[in-house]
């Protein structure tokens, strides 16, 4: 491997090799082979047999993988086409069949055709790991499904809720994400034989004016290339749009991604909740007690990243003249694998991070008593009514010693005393112990938050996870390069 060229970090360091493949040249033009053997079969089919002959078909057949590269290189430095470089190229593979190949097509026959194969073929691989992403959170909220911890809205302490509950909220956006990627896998269609403007002008003068052939070409060779429908109208290329629509798909996991990570990144900092930590990970060259969330944080940059391409997706549909513009050929070489790179890149991390969480519940019972007095005193005022005392008396009382025990925390760096502070006054009737008891159990304060684990899982995600455990079968490579 040359070390004086620019490496591709997406390549070289964060995703897998079944990701990469997709968008490797080999699989690029041996689709194109595939798909102009399917227009030639599917010409022949359809009663060309004067022009293309079982012979011909069964020499490009068998010539679709048989490629000279560095040909058909030196052929597109010549003629400064890629496509027609490899016309030629395949030509000189399969001399009887040369006069035939790309019969009646234009060059976004096979480039567009393709690259709706190798994007159906992509979000296969996305859907799986978002489902091994949703059942490891899945298994993580039942564990953790009756452990309070402090709620936080503002970044501020707020009332509690548990483990589990909280990590149903990523669940919950991943179920949208994967309905997203479900309806528009759904919408992939083929482009099929369309001809050079979209009008299949030279199908028709092919099958002499014939309509109802030219339409039965264009669903045969679809058939052919493995899809149940073509587009109905397209100009030169499919509708960019779609591209539009998958790079917003794959950027809302992005961004799901980056909620959940930079939460994490935030319980990492508590000390209630880490990523895991390699036995011989170093977290930082200076400080060697540190452990730093390197993964989340590296799962943040990369959604960044992701989030960022749908504006180029937009303004590339949006400037395409009329029947098309060329100005949408390199920036979708770029922009189309690494939204997907980036995406596989993203769920590499999330199922790697999620299959072995930790969590400290010492820590988080810590949180939660230091802030738990604050989030009793309306238990407390209750309980005080129900012995006789009057709630805005006793409203008052509290007040008082509460703005008292927060500006000791604040402004003196103590723990917190509230209840102390309360059952020394003697306006309050309860005793030290009393009120301690009224706060030990945290789960009083987190609502339905176990049972609302429960439910969500068994009648939410379980279904989900059961309709695709095909997909959940076997293991998926979640290690890290680096």
């Amino acid at each position: 491997m040359s070390r004086t060229t620019y490496k591709e970090p997406l390549v070289s360091r964060y995703t897998n090799k079944e990701m990469q493949y997709l968008f490797s040249e080999e699989m690029k033009f041996t689709t194109w082979r595939k798909c102009w053997v399917a227009l030639a079969e599917a010409q022949y089919e359809l009663g060309l047999t004067n022009i293309v002959s079982e012979e011909m078909l069964q020499e490009m057949r068998a010539n679709v993988t048989n490629i000279d590269y560095e040909l058909a290189a030196q052929k597109e430095k010549e003629i400064r086409h890629d496509v027609m470089a490899h016309v030629y190229e395949f030509g000189t593979k399969c001399p009887t069949a040369e006069p035939i190949i790309h019969l009646g097509a234009t060059s976004q026959f096979v480039v567009c055709n393709t690259d709706l194969i190798i994007q159906k073929k992509a979000f296969e691989l996305i859907k799986k790991a978002l489902l091994h992403t949703i059942k490891n959170l899945s298994d993580f909220a039942l564990e953790h499904k009756g452990l309070a911890t402090l709620g936080f809205t503002h970044y501020q302490p707020a009332q509690p809720t548990t483990v589990g509950k909280r990590n149903t909220l990523y669940i919950h956006d991943l179920l949208i994400d994967l309905q997203y990627v479900d309806a528009f896998v759904a919408n992939i269609k083929a482009r099929g034989a369309k001809g050079t403007v979209g009008t299949q002008a030279t199908f028709l003068e092919l099958f002499d004016g014939d309509h109802n052939k030219v339409r039965e070409l264009d669903k045969l060779v679809a058939k052919k290339l493995g899809f149940f429908e073509t587009f109905a109208v397209t100009g030169q290329t499919y509708s960019r749009k779609m591209d539009m629509k998958l790079a917003e798909t794959l950027a809302g996991i992005g961004a799901t991604a980056h909620k959940f990570a930079v939460d994490l990144r935030l319980l990492s900092n508590l000390k209630m909740q880490e990523e895991p930590f390699a036995k011989n990970q170093t977290g930082s060259s200076a400080m060697a007690y540190k452990r730093n969330p390197m993964r989340s944080e590296r799962m943040t940059g990369l959604s960044r990243k992701l989030m960022g391409l749908p504006a180029n997706f937009a303004s590339t549909y949006s400037n395409q003249w009329f029947e098309r513009t060329l100005d949408d050929s390199a920036i979708r070489r770029m922009d189309i694998p690494q939204c997907f790179l980036l995406t596989d890149a993203i769920l590499k991390l999330f199922i790697n991070i999620t299959s072995d969480m930790v969590v400290y519940p010492k820590q988080i019972e810590r949180h939660l008593l230091d802030e738990l007095p604050f989030m009793s005193t309306e238990k407390i005022l209750m309980e005080a009514v129900e012995k006789g005392e009057s709630r805005n008396e006793m409203h008052e009382v509290v007040k008082e010693h509460s703005v008292a025990a927060g500006k000791a925390v604040k402004m003196e760096g103590k723990q917190n005393d509230l209840l102390a502070r309360l059952a020394e006054d003697k306006r309050v009737p309860f005793s030290i112990e009393e009120l301690t008891e009224m706060v030990s159990d945290f789960n009083q304060f987190t609502g339905r938050a176990e049972k609302q684990t429960e439910e969500f899982i068994e009648e939410e995600v379980q279904p989900v996870l059961e309709i695709n455990k095909d997909l959940l079968s076997g293991t998926i490579d979640s290690s890290l390069n680096v």
